[in-house]
């Protein structure tokens, strides 16, 4: 079986492609794949995970899990979304380092998922927006705790990648950057079904609705249907153009605070945020989607 993993991460648009995969269960049914409601899973699953830090999985883990994932259903393809699989939001940043349980818990996961092809699928942010959120959430501020003698400049997601590489090197991880979500939302659902960008879904442009104006869409969907010819390429370059436009800036525009940062050093993290990308680009077993 295919088992196709959204790992988060925090603060990006996990909630809302939750929504969209479930609008689409039925359709993607008809094709094999299923997009399980999150109660059916996700305290079993974090509750067998947790409990392998002591002891290993019963033989009977995967069968059990299984069960209530698919509710006496079949599927080729299953689709599991949690925020909080590498952690909750409170320790998701330590020690100068994204998410470091993520190599353990998806070592556990292989473990419980030995004969099946697990997948992982991660929309990630930069670091210069998403860390202000995680210090206000982390349950210890300690500067020592939290970025671990670290410049904030050196933070990079690469990191946690490669690691998770190492740690499940036989497990392919699909990567994407939040800030490019809305012109390539539809090929992220697409790509998580297992479906050619030429198939319809439910939904493929509810993200970009939600940071362009309503005239701006309404020109949008017009010039989609003036062009019923163009190819995802240049949809996404369509997006871009309607989005120089018409983008909502309230819904664009980040504020950061966090003590003690310039504008230069945000401008830096930003820099090398783009250089990660390109880092991670690079590396055996991973895939970044583009604009």
């Amino acid at each position: 079986m295919k088992l196709v993993l959204h790992t988060g991460v925090h603060f990006t648009e996990e909630d809302r492609l939750v929504k969209c995969l479930l609008r689409n269960a039925d359709d993607f049914a008809a094709k094999g794949t299923l997009v399980p409601g999150h109660t059916r899973y996700r305290g079993i699953l974090r509750e067998t995970l947790n409990a392998m830090a002591s002891a290993p999985a019963s033989e009977m883990a995967r069968d059990v899990l299984m069960d209530a994932i698919l509710d006496e259903g079949e599927a080729q393809r299953v689709i599991l979304s949690d925020a909080n699989f590498f952690r909750t939001p409170k320790s998701a940043f330590q020690q100068g380092m994204f998410y470091p349980a993520a190599p353990v818990r998806m070592m556990r996961m292989a473990q419980i998922f030995e004969g099946d092809d697990v997948e992982i699928f991660m929309g990630i942010r930069n670091p210069a927006s998403l860390l202000p959120i995680l210090y206000n959430k982390s349950d210890n501020q300690d500067v020592e705790a939290f970025w671990g003698g670290r410049d904030p400049r050196d933070v990079v997601w690469s990191e946690t990648i490669g690691l998770l590489r190492e740690a499940v090197p036989n497990v392919p991880i699909t990567v994407w950057c939040n800030e490019d979500s809305p012109m390539i939302w539809a090929h992220i659902i697409r790509q998580m079904a297992g479906l050619s960008d030429d198939q319809k879904i439910i939904g493929g442009f509810d993200l970009l609705s939600s940071i362009m104006s309503t005239e701006g869409m309404k020109r949008f969907r017009a010039y989609l249907k003036d062009h019923p010819a163009m190819t995802e390429h240049q949809k996404r370059r369509a997006i871009a153009a309607f989005l120089d436009k018409y983008a909502i800036e309230d819904e664009v525009e980040e504020e950061l605070d966090m003590p003690g940062w310039t504008d230069d050093v945000v401008e830096d993290m930003s820099d090398a945020y783009d250089e990660d990308v390109a880092v991670i680009a690079a590396m055996t077993g991973v895939r970044v989607l583009l604009p």
